[in-house]
């Protein structure tokens, strides 16, 4: 029953063209300075000293682009797409006296990994020292964009943790409503809507279904006495039945949103896009609402009576399924939330992008400590930056690996988690 409304729903949202909404920007010619919305960049430095100039060229998947080294030695080349290019630089454009260092591969190909921006080094001289300031000089850089994709996982972890927190349940289908969230502002756009009414209407539509969940689905297996192990399964169901109702009627292809091309804003020797730092503002000014409404409202106090023990809450006055009606509704609407932002990280709005980051949210609520919402906060915030800060020294592929080991090394120590507390939300 609640596959088939959210079929119809997604269905109708759908009905307009894909290519109305976000046109595939076409190839730029070389030289070309048109903001997309990923970039390939990297700093040119020699002994500490910066390397202005210096041409670089990036090819690939039918587009061709260059840029010029700055005063700083930064470079940066937008590509339309993700994918794999070749990256190679114009030796004939160094300094006199300066060159690559022996080995050092000219041209070489560079890969995206579920990130809008990817950094290559190159290393001249004798390579070793060069190259430990070539990797710092990123952090910064890694550093901004670990902390808006730690807040931005924050925002499905807290709605997760607490749903767990006063439902005990573990949410397998909380992946789905972080792309409902992305998928409602493609579908409204591509109608004709403006960018904020899409906004708007989105989170709405995230925290009806997180309403509609509860009252057709979860309020009834409860009632019914259904153990949380049946109940997580039925989760997984639902999953699956959401992410493939999405792909019938969204298609396998990446989408754009409106203004994922976002120009980059400089800070000295490092440059952030733009989305990344409109998603951390927002993010951080959200979470900072949600601990307010926690702490200091009737209705946060009311969640974490019934997280601490419902049996008690409920004879102390509390309606405890109203209390979960509510939970689950803010939990769909920061879901819906953080699926919106993470379309504009990626960039790109696909049919399984909540399923791709679902790990790294349970990994977040569980290094923080289950059923805390503090906790999911912390825990995310470390799963982000450690995820971007790893890409200095892992291959993309593997910067997701160093964030789940360091979640299992802390719980080999600290079972419950940073923040575990064993009966609180808040």
């Amino acid at each position: 029953m609640v596959a088939a409304l959210f079929a119809v729903t997604v269905s109708m949202l759908l009905a307009a063209p894909a290519a109305e909404a976000a046109p595939t920007p076409s190839p730029a010619p070389t030289g070309s300075q048109q903001n997309y919305p990923n970039s390939i960049s990297g700093l040119l430095r020699n002994n500490g000293v910066p390397l202005k100039g210096v041409k670089i060229t990036a090819k690939g998947n039918g587009f061709e682009g260059s840029a010029t080294s700055a005063a700083n030695g930064s470079w940066s080349i937008g590509v339309p797409t993700q994918g794999t290019y070749t990256v190679e630089l114009d030796t004939g454009t160094l300094p006199q006296g300066v060159k690559l260092a022996e080995g050092e591969k000219n041209p070489r190909e560079v890969s995206f990994s579920n990130t809008s921006n990817v950094s290559t080094l190159f290393v001249f001289g004798q390579g070793i020292v060069v190259q430990k300031v070539d990797i710092f000089s990123q952090v910064p850089e890694r550093l901004v964009a670990g902390l808006s994709f730690g807040l931005l996982l924050a925002l499905a972890a807290v709605g997760l943790s607490l749903i767990f927190g006063t439902t005990g349940l573990t949410n397998f289908a909380h992946g789905e409503m972080v792309t409902l969230g992305a998928v409602l502002v493609f579908g409204l756009s591509a109608a004709g809507l403006p960018f904020w009414i899409c906004i708007i209407l989105a989170l709405i539509g995230g925290g009806l279904w997180g309403y509609l969940q509860d009252a057709a689905l979860w309020r009834p297996l409860r009632q019914r006495g259904t153990g949380l192990v049946p109940m997580m399964i039925v989760s997984i169901g639902l999953a699956l039945a959401v992410r493939y109702i999405i792909l019938y009627n969204f298609g396998g292809a990446t989408q754009q949103l409106p203004y994922s091309q976002s120009p980059q804003v400089n800070f000295g020797s490092f440059a952030v896009s733009q989305n990344t730092l409109v998603s951390l503002a927002v993010s951080l000014v959200v979470l900072l609402g949600v601990a307010f409404l926690l702490l200091r409202t009737r209705v946060g106090k009311a969640t974490r009576a019934v997280a601490d023990n419902p049996a008690l809450a409920a004879a102390s006055g509390i309606d405890v399924d109203n209390v979960i009606r509510i939970v689950w509704t803010v939990g769909g609407v920061l879901a819906a939330l953080g699926g919106i932002l993470w379309a504009y990280y990626r960039p790109g709005v696909t049919f399984d992008m909540g399923q791709q980051i679902l790990l790294l949210i349970f990994a977040g609520v569980t290094l923080g400590g289950l059923g805390t919402v503090f906790g999911a906060l912390v825990g995310s915030l470390i799963v982000g930056v450690l995820v971007e800060l790893s890409t200095l020294w892992l291959d993309a592929d593997l910067k997701y690996v160093g964030a789940l080991a360091i979640m299992i090394i802390v719980l080999l120590f600290r079972p419950q988690g940073i923040l575990g507390r064993r009966e609180r939300v808040g």
